[in-house]
């Protein structure tokens, strides 16, 4: 059994954090001493760490959601958790793609710019009209 705190250093998770996961339903309430004292199991470091590891993956609240309501039930096709990690990818490519577009962007700003003072910096008339960027973003 782990204090609050001792499962906090176990799962890498923030003592916050852990009673957020708790009060919307990730984490299942665990037992009280007598003190009135939180007592986490192995499960809640488990599913902590599933979480975590989950988050660090970019997977939404409510995806991650799904997939611990799916873990219950282990017979079942794991068909949802493909599409829940496939939705997960795909969004996370359109993300990609957008900061190496705005990577180029910066980076064609900055390689403009050779004024030696302010008032000719390309770089600020660049970011003061939009209309200079090569590039929608």
């Amino acid at each position: 059994m782990f204090s609050i705190g001792a499962l906090a250093q176990e799962t890498g998770v923030k003592v916050p954090t852990i009673r957020y996961y708790e009060q919307i339903g990730l984490i299942d309430a665990p037992a009280r001493t007598a003190g009135n004292q939180r007592r986490y199991s192995k499960g809640h470091a488990e599913r902590l760490r599933f979480i975590r590891h989950a988050r660090e993956l970019g997977l939404p609240l409510e995806s991650i959601r799904d997939l611990i309501a799916l873990s219950a039930s282990p017979d079942r096709s794991c068909a949802e958790a493909d599409r829940v990690v496939r939705q997960q990818l795909s969004a996370l490519r359109e993300r990609i793609a957008k900061l190496q577009g705005l990577e180029r962007e910066l980076a064609r700003i900055a390689e403009g710019c050779t004024a030696k003072r302010v008032r000719d910096c390309y770089v600020l008339q660049a970011l003061s009209d939009h209309a200079l960027c090569a590039d929608e973003h």
